[in-house]
């Protein structure tokens, strides 16, 4: 038996992808993903294994054999597709058109079988192994409710923003009855914990204040690939300079905001991905450093007479006014004038950054993975998709094609590793920090683990 404290109990419709830690913690354990992402290349998911041409242009994706969904249905390939196909004929929380429809509007979806799912794509399609490590497969019940999948666990009672008992399937590993409550505040969690309420409690990151990381407990911390950031709003204004967007990088302190707004949780960033994403490792890269008169001597070829604009909202990113606050006075130090303008509705706060109404510069996470998917939706010019805020480079424009026509694992990872050199030379955003994902547990308890997308790992 165990019993953990998450923020949130949900496992949303099945054509929602998330980001969430806390449902990609109750995901994990009761679906599969088509396949698993942990760092750099995917490994078998719900597909045990995959082929392709020489070309990348036709994949072959095997279901593992025995895969069963919890009523006892055999899982099949026509279920993967249709699936699939849901995702990419809804929209996300916000109302926008998920990007999967635009990265696959030229690939043809079938079955071949009742255990293979071909791709056929006109153009090498190597992401879409990315692509797929973020479709986790499941089912209705027949109440309605989307938890039936073929993973460890199964739903033996869910009450929506309650609670959830999980049993375990046979011949699974892991604890045999796994029990999750909601709790939406991390310092209740945390004592819940203490109370002996409860066996573990994640996202504890959120507590306010510095966290006491008490020997009494074992603790678990994992550097996140969400990224902080702030987008430049590179069409008009003084951003369209790329020295002035070098120079805003060397103005501000990163390791100040680690350390003093998110208590030490989090690490600075250099570029427009978290060290795990691929192409990191061989980019290998260091944080812009902060050096205020480097980005004073950049700033002197730039018109800086008009005052910039900073959107924030009031959280997603956590802490966002702090940080916007940190910022602004950053900026100032250099000679910059800079006002701050307060959304207090985040997803209108989204709806108008996807519309470019972003002043100069907003803040905002990026959360993706996946290398591919954070330059299509919001680095390349010729794709100007939703999140694009103007960035036109034809190096960068250069590289990101190279890339996406790369195939096999060692040519993708250094082809995506020169996008990030490039972006760590002529940066698009203002890079700030990763956070760290912060979970607790009592100390006799084995088999806890958090993985880089925040994600409560039971074995």
């Amino acid at each position: 038996m165990l019993t953990i404290s998450l923020e949130k109990i949900d496992f949303l419709p099945p054509t929602r992808v998330t980001d969430d830690t806390s449902v990609l913690t109750l995901k994990n354990l009761v679906f599969e993903p088509l396949l698993r992402w942990e760092s750099g290349p995917v490994r078998p998911g719900l597909f045990s294994r995959w082929t392709h041409t020489e070309d990348g242009c036709n994949w072959a994706f095997h279901i593992r054999e025995g895969a069963v969904f919890h009523d006892g249905k055999r899982c099949v390939a026509d279920d993967i597709i249709s699936f699939i196909d849901g995702i990419l004929d809804a929209v996300d929380t916000f109302g926008m058109k998920w990007s999967y429809a635009r990265y696959l509007q030229d690939a043809r979806i079938s079955a071949d079988g009742d255990t293979i799912v071909r791709v056929a794509n006109p153009k090498p399609i190597a992401d879409i192994l990315d692509i797929f490590s973020e479709f986790y497969i499941c089912r209705f019940d027949a109440a309605g409710r989307p938890i039936l999948g073929t993973g460890r666990y199964r739903v033996l009672d869910y009450e929506q923003q309650c609670s959830v008992i999980l049993q375990r399937e046979k011949g699974a590993v892991g604890p045999e009855r796994i029990t999750a409550v909601a709790e939406k505040q991390a310092a209740i969690r945390y004592q819940q914990l203490r109370s002996g309420l409860v066996d573990a409690a994640s996202n504890l990151e959120r507590v306010e204040g510095r966290l006491d990381f008490s020997e009494s407990y074992q603790w678990g911390r994992a550097v996140n690939t969400l990224s902080v950031m702030y987008y430049l709003n590179c069409s008009k204004g003084i951003f369209q300079s790329p020295a002035a967007r070098l120079a805003v990088n060397h103005a501000v302190d990163k390791q100040a905001i680690a350390d003093d707004i998110f208590h030490g949780l989090a690490v600075p960033s250099s570029t427009i991905v978290s060290p795990f994403h691929i192409g990191s490792a061989r980019a290998n890269l260091s944080p812009i450093p902060f050096d205020p008169e480097k980005a004073r001597r950049l700033l002197k070829g730039v018109d800086t007479s008009t005052e910039i604009e900073l959107r924030t909202p009031t959280f997603m990113p956590e802490k966002s006014p702090e940080i916007s606050q940190f910022v602004a006075d950053s900026l100032e130090a250099v000679g910059l004038t800079v006002s701050v303008r307060t959304e207090l509705d985040r997803p209108e706060y989204a709806r108008q950054i996807g519309r470019k109404d972003m002043g100069d510069m907003a803040i905002f996470d990026s959360s993706p993975h996946s290398t591919y998917r954070i330059l299509n939706d919001k680095i390349s010019s010729a794709t100007r998709a939703v999140w694009w805020q103007g960035y036109d480079d034809d190096e960068t424009e250069a590289l990101i094609a190279t890339a996406n026509a790369a195939v096999e694992n060692a040519d993708r990872e250094e082809a995506y590793a020169l996008c990030l050199r490039r972006l760590h030379q002529n940066p698009p955003w203002l890079y700030l920090v990763h956070p760290i994902d912060v979970f607790a547990a009592r100390k006799d308890l084995p088999g806890l683990s958090i993985d880089h997308k925040g994600t409560l790992k039971i074995f």
